[in-house]
């Protein structure tokens, strides 16, 4: 008898990367999102090409280095030596999402730097987090005189002001008054593996809404989306519809059917069963 094998493919290697209990491993399971378009990549080169970058700056560091000593020579390695910085000429290209293009590029928005900037940091000692803080991802280093707040655009500090000056855009949008917003400290509380991971997700997930030639891309999305957060019904909702534009009328029913089941009575129902309706009369 002739034994068949199940070859893994790039999706079952992100489930295994996200589903397993504790951390998730931020940069691999970051790297592994460029597959979707790449297929072939090699997340392990990408990694090792971290590692050699890691071993440069640790022996630019003296043995007894404080924190800040350690952060200070990271950045300058990573801003100054290496030159990572923003892709100012396309902020949008899903390429800046893109671990191996950022690193053969040295460009790309704040939170893929932060994630390389954070594997690094961790490999030297360092305790960092990453930071979802509204429009602008941001880490947080912690140092024995506090914590410093870093835009990992451009490895800059970030005082109060500065922070409260970036909140103040998204507090006038949500109808805030001032005194209704949250503490600026509540906007810090650090993003888990997870966190990090669904937000370059959404990311991409805009970029590719701008553009109907990116529908099979904008799926892969959604297919990480749905095993990243099965719990989250509009991503059901999203990729039903998808599916359904692209005629895949099984998949996209069963998609919106379980909208239906976790979102409980949702705003869009009315419109969600309609499509239903329109999909079950093509059967």
């Amino acid at each position: 008898m002739q034994m068949q094998f199940h070859v893994p493919s790039v999706l079952d290697h992100f489930r295994c990367l996200v589903g397993q209990e504790g951390a998730v491993p931020l940069l691999e399971a970051a790297t592994s999102l460029a597959q979707d378009a790449e297929p072939t990549l090699d997340v392990q080169s990408v990694l090792l090409q971290v590692d050699m970058l890691l071993e440069r700056v640790r022996r630019q560091i003296p043995s007894q280095a404080s924190a800040v000593e350690r952060a200070m020579t990271l950045n300058t390695f990573f801003y100054e030596t290496l030159g990572f910085g923003p892709n100012a000429n396309d902020f949008a290209d899903p390429g800046n999402s893109f671990m191996h293009q950022v690193l053969h590029t040295r460009r790309g928005i704040p939170i893929s730097l932060a994630v390389l900037w954070m594997e690094l940091a961790h490999g030297l000692g360092l305790k960092v987090d990453g930071i979802s803080f509204p429009g602008h991802f941001l880490v947080k280093l912690h140092v024995d005189e506090g914590i410093i707040i870093q835009d990992p655009l451009t490895g800059q500090g970030q005082t109060q002001a500065a922070l409260a000056e970036r909140l103040d855009p998204f507090r006038q949008a949500w109808g805030l008054a001032e005194d209704e917003m949250a503490p600026l400290h509540m906007f810090l509380q650090p993003a888990s593996g997870r966190d990090i991971i669904e937000r370059m997700l959404r990311n991409l997930q805009n970029i590719y809404l701008q553009d109907e030639q990116e529908d099979p891309a904008l799926l892969g999305v959604l297919h990480r989306l749905v095993i990243l957060r099965p719990d989250d019904a509009s991503t059901y909702r999203d990729r039903g519809m998808l599916l359904a534009k692209l005629g895949q009328r099984d998949a996209a029913l069963h998609d919106l059917q379980t909208y239906v089941r976790i979102a409980k009575n949702p705003a869009d129902l009315p419109l969600v069963e309609a499509r239903m309706e329109l999909l079950r009369a093509q059967q």
